[in-house]
């Protein structure tokens, strides 16, 4: 044993009777945040682990509670020679400060309040842009590898994980054999979401006995403690494939166990508990900035223009002629009859419009410039 003061066993259990348990949680719902004393003596230097969580369900806790908290934080207090143990929920369970004034005889200012909450959450991504540009390097990497991009989460967070995994073939050409989603559940294709599966991880080995060591894992879960993206990080760490993690609670488990953790520390949400609001805001911002700056790294973004997308529409189609028209600096017809001649694919026609290059020509220049659109075109002005 390390000495660390479990709230289970002594001695903090026998300064917390059994039928003062029920009032505790209800303290902790709704304050956030209590103390539990200790007895003064010996125990008080007991050392506790100061800003390190212990993240463990609330039954292992208080053994005779079935509650709906999946964790809590401990750490030590002392004010005045008074010891104990500071119990906080994790800050996507706590109550808002604001919550009191949402109100359904004012749908105006509740509006105002749930806006202001989204852009808090929405800023907490640029607390962690150097995590964020570590992650979207390791899934350069992986793509350039010909390795494969996991997507690993449960309820709202594996909506957004998905929502982004299902946009890099269309807007970046990801070949859909470099990318996976595995959602607790699967995804769901009525209205319903599968709750429940968050707590299991079955199948989900079987789903990941293909893993590599040159693959990325993205792990999502609002808690950091979702048991399902806990097992995917646990799988893909033994098989050595870089695990990113992002969360919104501070020294979560999938935090850190993760190679590259991303907090995203949202404040509570409006309406306590709903993470598909802030939480899953901020984790939607931290994906597209993952996806558009690994999409950046693999030279598939020129100067804000997508000149690596699949034109598999009208409207892409559209898209593709304006990128080629301002990058090569010709007109509509010249972009379009270089699109044609390079079979809809942006970056050779890009070549070809500006250089007069044939397909084979431009396909070269791209091959010798790993597929940079901006060292291509120098390479050529000194020809």
């Amino acid at each position: 044993m390390d000495g660390t003061i479990h709230v289970t066993g002594n001695p903090a259990t026998r300064s917390t009777p059994i039928n003062r348990q029920h009032s505790i949680i209800s303290r902790l719902s709704h304050s956030n945040t209590i103390i539990i004393p200790i007895a003064a003596g010996k125990e008080k230097n007991r050392p506790i682990r100061t800003n390190s969580p212990f993240q463990l369900p609330i039954s292992s806790i208080f053994q005779t509670l079935e509650e709906s908290h999946r964790q809590v934080v401990l750490n030590r207090y002392c004010k005045e020679n008074q010891w104990g143990i500071l119990l906080t929920l994790p800050s996507t369970e706590q109550l808002h400060q604001e919550a009191a004034r949402l109100d359904r005889g004012d749908l105006t200012l509740s509006a105002r309040l749930l806006a202001s909450g989204q852009v808090a959450a929405a800023n907490t991504a640029l607390e962690a842009v150097d995590a964020i540009a570590g992650g979207a390097e390791a899934m350069a990497n992986t793509i350039r590898s010909g390795g494969v991009i996991h997507y690993i989460a449960a309820g709202s967070s594996g909506l957004m994980a998905a929502a982004d995994a299902q946009e890099l073939g269309g807007t970046f050409s990801i070949p859909a054999s470099q990318l996976r989603i595995h959602m607790a559940g699967g995804l769901p294709t009525g209205v319903e979401m599968p709750g429940a599966a968050e707590d299991e991880d079955e199948g989900l080995r079987n789903d990941l006995q293909d893993l590599q060591s040159k693959d990325t894992v993205i792990a999502v879960s609002a808690s950091g403690s979702t048991p399902y993206t806990l097992a995917a990080r646990e799988i893909a760490q033994k098989k050595g494939a870089t695990v990113i993690g992002i969360a919104n609670n501070a020294q979560s488990p999938l935090l850190e166990g993760a190679d590259i953790p991303i907090l995203l520390a949202t404040p509570p949400e409006l309406i306590s508990g709903s993470t598909r609001m802030g939480a899953g805001t901020a984790q939607k911002i931290a994906l597209n900035m993952l996806s558009s700056l690994m999409a950046l790294e693999l030279g598939h973004v020129y100067r804000g223009m997508m000149v690596n997308l699949r034109a598999d529409n009208d409207k892409l189609r559209a898209r593709a002629a304006g990128i080629v028209t301002r990058i090569a600096e010709v007109d509509t017809g010249t972009a379009q009859s270089a699109l044609e001649t390079a079979e809809g694919e942006v970056k050779p026609a890009i070549l070809i419009a500006a250089r007069g290059l044939s397909l084979a020509e431009a396909t070269e220049q791209l091959n010798a410039t790993n597929g940079i659109v901006s060292t291509a075109l120098k390479i050529q002005n000194n020809c």
